[in-house]
């Protein structure tokens, strides 16, 4: 399975930008920090943004091309942890440990991810037209549908794997939390018990 990055190695990245450049892109994500902490993620655009940090907006735009340039850029940092996480760290996330535990895993800890970093991938969700097919949510697809094969299920796991991941969409765990009030460990028992079934049935 290929590691898909969510953006370039930031080393090489920052190697080529010029030191006024990195400078303005580091203030303008800590302005778009403080304004999402303020007022939350569907608050944040890119004029308030430009003021906040003090730059003008056609800057904003060279930066990040878009409000979702901007979003992706935001949760790329925490995004990369966790690919590398589930795919070279330790088990049960990472390798080492037997698939079912490993799929297990990935959805606790995706939906941990979510709590708190939902607000932002939410709004980057809504932010690109075609969510579900970019670069981290093909690798979530392809790694599920790994462990399941793993698993034995042969009963069209590519499809299986995107219905599991569906169950992990921010904006339905955001909503399930924040409207119904249900607790993320229920959460979390409800995706092992899913899984459970899924690789357990004939």
């Amino acid at each position: 399975m290929t590691f898909i990055p969510l953006r370039p190695d930031p080393l090489s990245a920052h190697a080529a930008e010029r030191s006024d450049a990195a400078r303005n892109r580091e203030r303008l994500l800590g302005a778009a920090r403080e304004l999402i902490s303020e007022c939350g993620a569907d608050g944040l655009t890119m004029d308030r943004l430009a003021e906040r940090a003090g730059v003008g907006k056609g800057t904003v735009f060279r930066r990040f091309g878009s409000r979702a340039g901007l979003m992706i850029t935001l949760l790329s940092d925490a995004e990369a942890d966790f690919q590398a996480r589930f795919m070279f760290g330790p088990s049960p996330l990472g390798p080492g440990a037997p698939a079912r535990e490993r799929l297990i895993a990935f959805g606790v800890e995706r939906i941990t991810f979510v709590m708190q970093y939902g607000e932002l991938a939410r709004a980057a969700d809504k932010s690109v037209p075609d969510r579900f097919d970019v670069p981290a949510v093909t690798l979530w697809d392809r790694h599920i549908e790994y462990l399941l094969r793993e698993e034995g299920l042969d009963a069209d796991p590519r499809l299986m794997a995107m219905a599991l991941n569906a169950t992990l969409d921010p904006e339905r765990l955001l909503h399930a939390v924040r409207v119904h009030g249900i607790e993320p460990g229920r959460l979390a028992e409800s995706w092992r018990e899913l899984v459970t079934r899924v690789v357990s049935s004939p």
